[in-house]
């Protein structure tokens, strides 16, 4: 059975920290260039220009993005056949996203909920386990920021509420959230299972390649009608009026109960800040 130590988690995560801050993905980078090209405001396509400008200057001074470093989302896909030594996982992680925060110089901004204490080196993450075939590990850190995620919703709607009923609350969410998710978004949607798995799996939708469409048909064909309409609201870009307020919408589903229709709406921010490994 192959091993991986604790030491080499540890590693990884901390570097993919600084990386997801620091350094926006390929795929984005292209939507945003596509969409000051395709942006008619002559505000809107300023400020992606901007957006983009900052993007290089935070790459080649490997400093963050954005102010904030979000809260350290962690997805693990383990191998059945793997053996993790040296300790716990998920200490690991922890002690990872605690160095790559020191290490890195990024904002701490994880607190207790009631009290308000700062806990002082932006751990405990958010951490998804999931159980694959084979020996590796999938290590993915999306920090998430909260200008983003303040924004997101979840709402259980009656099976007779239907598609048109998921339109509408995809649709409504975009409109309240306005320009405080930093447009333009990213919006990753899931419909099905139950409250939990709906929320999880419209988070997991965002860190699909931004832009690439479900591999089912007809909800791809609802991904690129619910981008058309949201890019119809004028919303545009930092929500100060344009044609492009989303760069892409991702949605996935999951079978669910007779007597539900569970709908959540997770919303990104343009940075759309994730970095993964296999071990």
């Amino acid at each position: 059975m192959r091993e991986i130590h604790t030491d080499t988690i540890v590693e990884t995560v901390a570097r993919l920290c600084i990386e997801a801050c620091c350094h926006i993905g390929d795929d984005i980078r292209a939507l945003l260039e596509n969409a000051r090209e395709e942006e008619v405001s002559p505000h809107g396509r300023r400020i992606l220009e901007q957006l983009l400008e900052n993007i290089d200057i935070a790459s080649s001074l490997e400093l963050p993005i954005c102010q904030d470093t979000g809260m350290a989302v962690v997805f693990l896909e383990i191998g059945q056949d793997l053996h993790i030594i040296g300790g716990d996982i998920y200490q690991a992680v922890n002690q990872g996203v605690r160095i790559g925060y020191r290490e890195g110089y990024l904002r701490k901004s994880v607190l207790t909920p009631l009290e308000r204490i700062n806990t002082g080196d932006n751990t405990p993450a958010v951490i998804h386990t999931e159980i694959i075939p084979g020996n590796r590990l999938r290590i993915i850190v999306a920090p998430k920021g909260f200008g983003s995620e303040n924004m997101s919703r979840l709402k259980m709607l009656k099976p007779s509420d239907g598609i048109s009923g998921a339109k509408d609350f995809i649709l409504e969410t975009v409109i309240n959230a306005g320009g405080n998710p930093c447009p333009p978004i990213v919006v990753g949607v899931g419909i099905g299972g139950t409250m939990e798995k709906a929320a999880y799996i419209s988070k997991k939708a965002l860190l699909r390649q931004a832009g690439t469409p479900n591999p089912d048909p007809c909800i791809a064909k609802l991904e690129r009608e619910m981008l058309d309409t949201i890019n119809k609201t004028g919303i545009g870009p930092m929500g100060l009026g344009g044609r492009i307020t989303a760069l892409a919408v991702h949605i996935d589903t999951y079978p669910t109960h007779i007597a539900g229709l569970p709908v959540a709406v997770n919303i990104q921010c343009h940075a759309a800040r994730h970095k993964e490994a296999w071990l």
